[in-house]
């Protein structure tokens, strides 16, 4: 099984695609390859992002905020949308990788509690996604 590359947008590549990568990357690395980008990168991960994942037992090694012209947005198989910007608007230039939006409050300079129900809400996404990628994996692989 190869992994699909994912690749996880938000506005400041700071909270939640961090998030989004650092959970992927824990949960399915056998079913997805993660990155992430900013449309606006902040240029550091929020701290508060680094508390929830450790709380978790996730580690971010390598991880980086970094904007969408750092990262081959053209070898991405699919693009996990998290801006609050509608994806086709967004991503009019992009090579043909369907995306998704996924509509999860930017918890940004917010308390920590924020982070933590943010961080539920992607790692639950995270796991729909995975299951459903596996599916499909196994659905072709039949055929």
């Amino acid at each position: 099984m190869v992994p699909k590359r994912v690749l996880f947008v938000c506005v400041g590549n700071s909270c939640r695609s961090q998030m989004a990568e650092a959970l992927a990357r824990h949960h399915a690395s056998d079913i997805i390859e993660p990155s992430s980008a900013g449309i606006s990168p902040l240029g550091t991960i929020a701290d508060q992002t680094r508390q929830v994942l450790i709380e978790r037992g996730i580690t971010m090694p390598g991880q980086h905020s970094k904007g969408a012209a750092e990262v081959d947005i053209a070898s991405a198989e699919l693009i996990v949308n998290l801006t609050g910007i509608h994806g086709p608007a967004l991503f009019r230039e992009s090579v043909g990788a369907p995306v998704e939006d996924w509509d999860v409050t930017d918890p940004y300079g917010d308390e920590i509690f924020v982070y933590r129900r943010v961080c539920d809400e992607i790692e639950a996404r995270i796991l729909e996604l995975a299951a459903r990628l596996r599916s499909e994996m196994q659905r072709r692989a039949r055929a």
